[in-house]
């Protein structure tokens, strides 16, 4: 194919994209109650799951003081078309965010038939992988991250006669950072994956910089959740277990292309 010929390859890729991202966003634009009620407003309510797990845990381990029957908040609308504003904007994020595994997926398709046939061999099952971990880190935000800092955040006051009355921008904004920044952080193990096919990474380089990596993620945990020491954990935890997965694939991906350059090797001196 020539370059004018990928270009318009690449434009219906593009197109077929962005009509998934709207037909997803006009779903869930008419999904009203859904989303904002029950989805976005959730982790603003004592009855939130989280908060329920929460309280059932602390009644196990004899701890009430987890169980949270009120929040310390309230959100408000400042703007004459805020909330049509956010309403827009909001199905658009959804959208995105639904759409995510067929736009990758068209990515993909874009991008295969550059491959090596052996690398389209290695990488077969990409999009489902890559699908299925920004799934569990957009739920991992939404459930776990996004709850801890909201309920901190929201809760925390300098003098009791101050009250927090949060606009609804902010609160949106902080759900989507906590969700989508979990979602893509937990895409770590695919990341690596395409490094070490690429040669770029090792299992053993990543075990050398393993206490540098350490402190990369205490610092990304910092960034995406409030200023308290268990909501960090809670984040970096799964973080570094991811990390320690990443070193088990890269180790894989090195042992295979071994293999391979191995059976190749044997053949080549069989023929000769």
């Amino acid at each position: 194919m020539s370059f004018i010929d990928h270009l318009e390859a690449l434009r219906w890729h593009i197109i077929r994209s962005a009509i998934s991202i709207i037909v997803f966003a006009t779903a869930a634009f008419f999904a009203k109650d859904f989303l904002f009620h029950d989805l976005i407003l959730g982790p603003s309510r004592p009855d939130f799951w989280t908060y329920r797990m929460f309280c059932q845990f602390g009644q196990w381990v004899g701890n009430p003081e987890l169980c949270m029957d009120k929040v310390g908040f309230v959100i408000q609308n400042r703007e004459m078309s805020g909330q049509l504003t956010m309403h827009i904007s909001t199905s658009f994020m959804v959208g995105i965010v639904l759409a995510f595994p067929y736009t990758f997926w068209e990515i993909w398709r874009f991008i295969k038939p550059g491959l090596y046939p052996h690398e389209r061999a290695n990488s077969r099952g990409a999009v489902f992988f890559v699908s299925i971990l920004f799934a569990l880190g957009l739920l991992f935000g939404y459930y776990i991250a996004a709850p801890l800092s909201i309920n901190f955040l929201a809760s925390y006051t300098v003098d009791p006669t101050i009250e927090n009355q949060i606009d609804l921008q902010s609160y949106l904004s902080t759900l989507t950072t906590m969700s989508l920044s979990c979602a893509f952080v937990f895409e770590l193990p695919m990341i690596v994956f395409f490094l070490a096919k690429a040669g770029l990474v090792s299992a053993e380089i990543m075990r050398l910089y393993r206490k540098h990596a350490i402190v990369v993620i205490l610092i990304i945990a910092a960034i995406i959740t409030p200023p308290d020491i268990s909501s960090q954990l809670i984040v970096t935890i799964p973080i570094l277990l991811l990390y320690e997965l990443s070193i088990n694939i890269a180790r894989v991906v090195r042992r295979n292309a071994t293999n391979r350059l191995n059976a190749e090797l044997a053949a080549n001196s069989g023929v000769s």
